[in-house]
């Protein structure tokens, strides 16, 4: 007798909402602490346990990356950008200019024709996860900081459920099938007016006046551009044959699973706020 496949569902949803219940006490606890040091460290947490899930991917797909290299630079830049006050003295440049220079040297010492490959990655790796998320210890510093980046997170995860659960119920056409054929058009349409509503609830709290219609076409920016992050990573998943970029998370997969769309979306928006603030 077949076992009825509602139970494993349920299950898979009570697994799914009790880690999002943990993250989410987590990141409100970082947010609402008043200490940028806290803050810092939590993002440093997540930035180490994301470089070693996409090295561990990349390492499952025989790409000769250079992991713990590259965990010591990619934890090294958000605790710089955090010495910094999150201020432009640009510290976390140099930590990638000395890395390109010191990984090519070890890279000298070993005869392996994929070393270019292996380099490139390792470099991608830091700068996709470690300098885009340590934008969100850039957002902290800034004035108001503790609202900016509550509103950016919401904003963006607003389009991810939105985009999850019209997707997973109504979703019939396909978005990128050659990238991951669970995504649909009717999925990125809720999330685009998901994240333009959770903007939209943030006009007149936030502690720049921008007006409401500012406010809903920065949430569809913010939707867009985290749908490409939430892609970006599918087709490096999709590249190493892997379902998940890890399994920390039950029911969601892994740190890259929940941060890719956030990963995209800091620099992006720290970049808009330089322009007002």
């Amino acid at each position: 007798m077949s076992v009825p496949a509602e139970p494993s569902r349920r299950a898979a949803l009570a697994r799914r909402v009790g880690s999002s219940a943990v993250l989410i006490a987590l990141v409100a606890l970082a947010i609402f602490s008043q200490s940028p040091l806290f803050f810092s460290l939590v993002v440093t947490m997540f930035v180490g346990v994301a470089l070693f899930e996409f090295f561990a991917l990349f390492r499952r797909g025989n790409i000769p990356v250079s992991p713990v290299f590259g965990l010591l630079l990619g934890v090294a830049i958000p605790i710089v950008v955090y010495l910094e006050s999150g201020g432009t003295q640009s510290g976390e440049i140099l930590f990638l200019v000395l890395a390109c220079f010191f990984l090519f040297i070890l890279k000298f010492f070993r005869n392996d024709p994929q070393s270019l490959v292996g380099i490139s990655l390792t470099l991608f790796g830091v700068l996709y996860i470690s300098w885009f998320s340590s934008f969100l210890i850039k957002i902290r510093f800034l004035q108001g900081g503790v609202m900016w980046v509550t509103y950016l997170l919401t904003v963006t995860k607003a389009a991810d459920i939105g985009a999850y659960a019209v997707g997973s119920l109504f979703g019939r056409h396909p978005l990128a099938p050659h990238i991951s054929p669970k995504k649909s058009v009717e999925g990125l349409v809720a999330g685009l007016a998901a994240s333009a509503g959770a903007s939209l609830a943030f006009h007149g709290h936030l502690p720049y006046a921008f007006t409401a219609a500012h406010c809903a076409v920065l949430g569809l920016l913010i939707a867009i551009v985290g749908q490409i992050g939430d892609l970006s990573e599918s087709l490096m998943k999709r590249f190493c044959q892997a379902k998940d970029s890890g399994a920390i998370l039950p029911g969601m997969g892994g740190v890259m699973d929940v941060a890719d769309s956030v990963i995209f979306t800091a620099p992006i928006f720290y970049f808009h706020l330089r322009l007002y603030l």
